[in-house]
């Protein structure tokens, strides 16, 4: 029985093989499309950030 999982950008059908280049993409095209998200972070993981980008890390004051 092969494994399925579904895409998380259009919600195609992925099978979970070896031969799935882009799993758990469907394609390339849902791959860099998620990226992009990330990148222009429309996609982000809730919480605190872990520091202040605006505070130079080498001030310990």
């Amino acid at each position: 029985m092969v494994t399925t999982v579904t895409c998380p950008q259009c919600g195609k059908t992925v099978n979970w093989e070896q031969k799935e280049l882009w799993k758990p993409f469907c394609s390339e095209r849902c791959k860099l499309i998620d990226l992009g998200e990330w990148a222009t972070e429309g996609h982000r993981i809730a919480g605190e950030p872990h520091f202040d980008p605006e505070q130079d890390p080498n001030d310990h004051h």
